[in-house]
């Protein structure tokens, strides 16, 4: 999930992915080069994204990277997971926020 939104609206490569990911978390969590690349892999075989063949001006990237985006399916995945997640936290706001 944290892949799927790090890559959101954009297109991004593996170490911007990751870069991301420690963002969104406010650097809770962090992913290695093994785990992005594990998870990009698993991602692309599941169909939830895709590599881009579009290129950013050579003078300005690495021409060795590869960039990845979300697919239809990918979006409707990050989507309803969101939904499930929101349902989770609304369920637990009434009481689990009492104690703070």
């Amino acid at each position: 999930m944290h892949v799927l939104l790090a890559i959101g609206p954009e297109e991004r490569h593996g170490y911007a992915i990751m870069g991301e990911v420690a963002r969104i978390t406010g650097g809770a969590v962090r992913l290695g080069p093994g785990a992005i690349y594990t998870t990009i892999r698993r991602l692309l075989d599941d169909g939830l994204i895709e590599e881009s063949d579009e290129r950013p001006d050579p003078e300005l990237d690495d021409q060795r990277r590869r960039y990845y985006r979300l697919t239809g399916v990918g979006r409707s995945v990050a989507a309803a997971e969101v939904r499930r997640l929101e349902s989770i936290v609304a369920a637990a706001r009434p009481w689990a926020l009492e104690a703070t």
